[in-house]
Parts: structure tokens; C-alpha cells; sequence
């Protein structure tokens, strides 16, 4: 079986706001998981591998070893890093690359790169989550 996990995060301004969305289908395309968080300030880096990386950490609580994660990333510098053909230079993103890295080891795990449009749901969450985090702020003030 595959799981199939969509993430994005991003910021408004970079740095600047960020927040992530996660969404996680099983092979017949039901909803198994969907997650958004707001990260604070941030850069739009830092954001798609914080959201690759809480996506992860779910998948391998709740699916067993022997199951696929396909990982549909709309930042292709980020799966171009974790497949090992980008070297990551920023010394806080390398921190959060190598936890990934990590984390899949042992399991069967394929970064693939989306265009926008195929990830708009995922895209959606972080959009809800950056909104949010705004209207608090404003109602705050």
C-alpha cells in the first residue's frame, strides 16, 4: 500500500509569517490524516521542511514499515535536496534535513515534485492557518 502525503509551508515575506499544511491519503484516496500550524516568523525554507518533517513524524507513528510514503512537495529545491541532488548549505535548514533524513532510514520513501495546482489543498491549509494567525494578532491589538 501507499500513503500518499502532501505537505507545504510557507511565509509571507521571507521571513515573515509562516505555517505549514499537511494532508495524508491512503491508496484509495481517503482522507487519513490532515494537519495546520502556525510556525510564526519565519523563512518559506524553513516552512515546506518543517512541514515535510511533521508529516513524517506522523507516518511513521501510524503506518507500519512495510507501507510506501509518497511525499508530493511543491518546492523542488526541497526534494532536490532530499533526494540527495541539492546539498543543503543553511546551517539551520541542514539540522532539520538530516531529522528527515533520519526519520526514513529504514523505511520506503519517495520525494516527488508537484506543481502548485497539485498541491492546492495542502497550499489552502497553510493560507487558512497564516489568516488566522492574523486575525488574532489584529483582535489582540
Amino acid at each position: 500500500m501507499t500513503y500518499k502525503l502532501y505537505t507545504d509551508g510557507g511565509a509571507r515575506g521571507n521571513p515573515g509569517p509562516a505555517a505549514v499544511g499537511i494532508i495524508l491519503f491512503d491508496e484509495e484516496d481517503k482522507l487519513v490524516w490532515i494537519e495546520s500550524c502556525y510556525l510564526g516568523n519565519t523563512t518559506n525554507n524553513y516552512a515546506e521542511y518543517q512541514a515535510i518533517l511533521l508529516g513524517l513524524k506522523y507516518c511513521i507513528k501510524h503506518i507500519d514499515k512495510k507501507h510506501t510514503i509518497m511525499c508530493h512537495l511543491d518546492s523542488e529545491l526541497i526534494v532536490k535536496q532530499l533526494n540527495g541532488e541539492y546539498k543543503v548549505k543553511n546551517k539551520a535548514l541542514l539540522s532539520i534535513y538530516n531529522e528527515v533524513k533520519d526519520l526514513v532510514a529504514e523505511r520506503h520513501v519517495i520525494f516527488k515534485h508537484v506543481f502548485r495546482e497539485f498541491n492546492k489543498f495542502a497550499d489552502k491549509l497553510v493560507n487558512i492557518s497564516l489568516d488566522a494567525a492574523n486575525e488574532k494578532s489584529k483582535t489582540n491589538n
